[in-house]
């Protein structure tokens, strides 16, 4: 008997989130109940890894689907379930890329994640969570260019995500603010996370070491203790913003401009271009949207969204 095809979405996600530089991410759902993320079908096949794409932003994605990532992600899949002593069969995978790439809202991420978490669900998880996060780092890493978690972990357990990478736990579950709506905006102009790394200094001036380690003890000390003004307080980036912000086109402005309107705060998502702005008030949300709206979006592929966090992550589609 066939197996029954197998449907899952995962959702954006937003790394660094300011004030967590490679090591705070969190995931991202629009209130409109908009799917903001991308989605993987996966179905038994005679033989061989069959990969095709569909979706608002295919047409982004490499015409050989052998240079797709999904492809890559099913074929590490098989040598992890080969290495157990685990047979395996044909597969056909269908991605609809419903996230533009190199947008800063963990594009490749979702792809790897969907792709990663279905794959385990129609082998009935064969792989432990862990062992599935470290195999979505270092398929991720292919694209990014490095081994972060702040995309992947967010996007496959939800919520807000602390990078701990330690023996047998690589993250941990943050208390984050019910309160709190992210206005997200990208601009439409694409960024490569690999390209933006590039110009990220090697060092660091002690002071700003020193204030980065400051900024992100408050910050979790807050999100503990439900000190929202304090948490927004310090929800800065000492690290990325002062090198990326500058070849953002719009972002200084449009940062500034959300502040100015009331934010509690703004920033970068990711590597952008995507910027973020924070307020625990829905009407002043809806003017910020609409404030970026009509000022950063530069083409007609950019949008914008009214977000909470997304606290179910990935998950099994109808």
């Amino acid at each position: 008997m066939s197996k029954q095809a197998i449907r899952v979405f995962a959702p954006a996600s937003m790394g660094n989130v300011s004030v967590g530089f490679d090591v705070l991410g969190a995931a991202l759902a629009p209130i409109d109940g908009t799917l903001l993320g991308d989605c993987v079908t996966i179905s038994e096949l005679a033989q061989g890894i069959e990969v095709s794409t569909i979706g608002t932003f295919a047409h982004k994605l490499p015409s050989d689907p052998k240079l797709n990532i999904v492809y890559d992600c099913a074929v590490a899949y098989q040598a992890a379930l080969q290495a157990k002593g685990i047979s395996y069969q044909g597969l056909k995978i269908v991605l609809e890329k419903l996230l533009p790439v190199g947008s800063g809202l963990g594009s490749s991420a979702a792809s790897v994640v969907a792709a990663l978490y279905a794959l385990n669900e129609f082998y009935e998880n064969a792989l432990s969570k862990h062992a599935l996060l470290l195999l979505m780092g270092q398929l991720e890493g292919q694209i990014s260019g490095s081994v972060h978690y702040d995309n992947v972990a967010p996007s496959y357990l939800g919520g807000l995500q602390l990078m701990i990478d330690q023996p047998g736990q690589l993250c941990s579950d943050i208390p984050s603010f019910d309160a709190w709506y992210w206005v997200v905006a990208y601009s439409g102009v694409s960024v490569s996370t690999a390209e933006s790394r590039k110009i990220m200094p090697t060092e660091i001036p002690l002071a700003t070491a020193l204030k980065f380690g400051q900024n992100l003890a408050t910050f979790i000390s807050a999100s503990h203790q439900g000190n929202s003004q304090l948490a927004a307080q310090v929800l800065v980036d000492v690290i990325a913003e002062p090198v990326r912000g500058v070849i953002i086109p719009g972002f200084i402005a449009a940062k500034q401009a959300m502040l100015e309107l009331g934010a509690m705060a703004s920033g970068i998502s990711g590597s952008g271009p995507t910027l973020f702005a924070v307020t625990d008030d829905l009407v002043k949300a809806q003017q910020l949207e609409q404030y970026l709206q009509q000022h950063y979006l530069q083409t007609d592929e950019g949008f914008s969204h009214i977000c909470k966090l997304d606290i179910q992550g990935a998950r099994r589609e109808a």
